[in-house]
């Protein structure tokens, strides 16, 4: 109290010059106000304003900044101070709860931080930590990341907060924990009884996870001492599973066989291996059992979960609509203009390429957009919805396919916006699980939900479709995508597999990106599969060559 009073004493004796007025501290220590001599109150506010604006701190971080803050940081955090590493984010009251749970709930201790070069602002840095729990300890080691920012108000350099600072597993909301694990491990199986793990198969690791939190409980295994990834309201909106990080303890695994083929998984993971971001999922049309499932990138499982505009192979089911309500005919005229505008919109084809006198095969073949905007005038805005829920299964929310799934997204839309979702774009929304059901569907000539664990295991029930296409609409859907195959643009991929199969390519545009998202769905005999290529350009020099190497292994 003496420290303030004297500050207090000092303020007053000294008159400070604010913008050109006199103003002196009249009130006690830590008493804002005062005495104006010249200009009122509302000078006073606007002269204080000024002065804050003009003392924050702007432009980029130099290279102290950002190593200061960093050693802040990382150095509260390694000696056991979760507050003080808190107050060095831009956001404390997020950063406190977990960075005190590392060592409350996580029951990590001998944490060594040690950070590595910066790049620009960011900072690459190792963990080391003790995991202890009841007498029982092992080392634990991983690498994350922070990036400084200027802090909002001030300009000050903070860390800007994320969880994945503190484990890059981590996501907003999650927290670490460590302790008998509520849920056994499994053991997953191949269909031939070979034993799936993400050491010979990484793209399965999240499959696996979701596997244990589906099974786990039911497959007959006992529990162990973990720390684990647990999952907050973010996450579980996304259909994460909890995630296993160590073990101190190994538990009893139950069995949960799956529908997986191990040669097609093998293949599968090679080859979304040879490009950044693509992933892959075969099925059986016949029965919808899943065969493989890959992403190149081994932690977000897009082949599943993803929600991705399908670009042009949507035509597949805007076809079949088209069809159905006598629009478009296989082997009958139809327009391909360069563009066509519809609801504001200009829509082009890619190129701006048109085909004069062609038919509708032609025009599914060469993936023209126009043919498809231009029939969107003759559309209620629900029939496209309708067409993918009832006939294909999609954009209900009921798959139940043994592990978290997204089954699509068609929304009812108008305008321009309901247009757009004809090829694919506006707020269509797919993965490769979906598109490969939708090639299965045309194989099989009806829906079969897909699924990686049999039903059988737990009796659950599988989603259905409410009708199957008239056998006219079918066979000139199947004419369409095996005229694709051969003489369209699946033709360079598909090479050599005919006669029985099908294919549509397709490129989904993505606001920021240069390159497209390259899309491929095909069948062929009793085999269906679809992938993605993010940001890889046409459809059919990407994700094609992937799709159509699995398809062949099919015989």
């Amino acid at each position: 109290m003496g420290k303030r009073r004297r500050v207090a004493e000092r303020r007053k004796t000294r008159p400070a010059v604010l913008g050109g007025m006199l103003a002196v501290v009249v009130g006690g220590a830590g008493v804002g106000l005062y005495a104006l001599y010249d200009g009122g109150a509302a000078a006073d506010e606007g002269t204080a304003a000024a002065t804050a604006r003009k003392n924050v701190k702007t432009g980029p971080l130099t290279a102290a900044e950002v190593r200061t803050a960093t050693t802040r940081f990382l150095t509260a955090w390694q000696h056991g101070r979760p507050a003080e590493a808190a107050a060095a984010t831009d956001d404390p009251a997020a950063a406190a709860p977990l960075l005190t749970g590392y060592a409350k709930d996580a029951h990590l201790t001998d944490v060594t931080l040690t950070p590595k070069a910066a790049k620009g602002a960011t900072v690459p840095f190792d963990v080391r930590a003790t995991l202890a729990y009841q007498g029982v300890s092992k080392p634990l080691a991983y690498g994350s990341s922070l990036t400084v920012v200027r802090r909002p108000g001030d300009g000050e350099p903070r860390v800007d907060w994320h969880a994945a600072v503190v484990h890059p597993d981590l996501r907003d909301g999650d927290r670490l924990v460590t302790g008998a694990s509520g849920t056994p491990p499994v053991k997953a199986l191949d269909r031939d009884g070979g034993e799936l793990t993400a050491a010979r198969y990484p793209s399965l690791g999240t499959v696996l996870d979701g596997l244990r939190e589906k099974y786990g409980k039911t497959a007959g295994g006992k529990a162990g001492i973990e720390l684990r990834v647990v999952r907050g309201k973010e996450s579980k909106a996304a259909k994460l599973s909890d995630k296993t990080l160590a073990e101190l303890s190994e538990g009893t695994p139950g069995t949960v066989r799956t529908t997986l083929s191990p040669a097609l998984q093998a293949a599968a993971e090679r080859q979304v291996d040879k490009r950044a971001k693509a992933s892959v999922v075969v099925l059986r049309p016949s029965t919808g059992e899943i065969l493989a499932v890959a992403n190149s990138g081994h932690g977000f499982n897009t082949a599943f979960q993803g929600s991705l505009a399908p670009g042009s192979t949507m035509k597949v089911i805007t076809s079949s609509l088209l069809i159905d309500k006598g629009l478009a005919s296989a082997d009958k005229p139809h327009p391909c203009p360069k563009t066509f505008t519809y609801g504001g919109w200009k829509f082009h084809n890619d190129d701006d390429f048109e085909i004069k006198g062609g038919t509708f095969k032609a025009s599914f073949a060469r993936s023209c957009n126009t043919a498809f905007i231009s029939q969107a005038k003759k559309l209620d805005n629900d029939d496209l919805t309708r067409q993918a829920q009832q006939v294909f299964g999609l954009s209900m929310d009921n798959w139940a396919i043994g592990v978290p799934s997204v089954d699509g997204s068609v929304p009812v839309q108008s305008a321009a916006q309901m247009a757009a979702e004809l090829i694919g774009q506006g707020g269509v929304r797919m993965n490769p699980l979906n598109m490969a059901s939708v090639a299965a569907t045309v194989k099989a000539g009806s829906f079969h939900q897909p699924y990686l664990v049999p039903p059988s295991v737990d009796h659950r029930k599988l989603a259905t479709a409410s009708r199957t296409l008239s056998a006219k609409t079918l066979s000139q859907l199947r004419e369409l995508m095996r005229y694709t195959a051969a003489s369209g643009t699946a033709a360079e991929a598909m090479a050599g597999l005919g006669p029985d199969y099908g294919a549509k390519t397709g490129s989904a545009e993505v606001d920021g990106q240069k390159k497209p998202n390259g899309w491929f769905t095909a069948y062929r005999g009793d085999l269906a599969a679809a992938g993605v290529v993010q940001a890889g350009g046409h459809g059919g020099d990407t994700a094609g060559p992937i799709v159509a190497s699995l398809l062949k292994l099919g015989g």
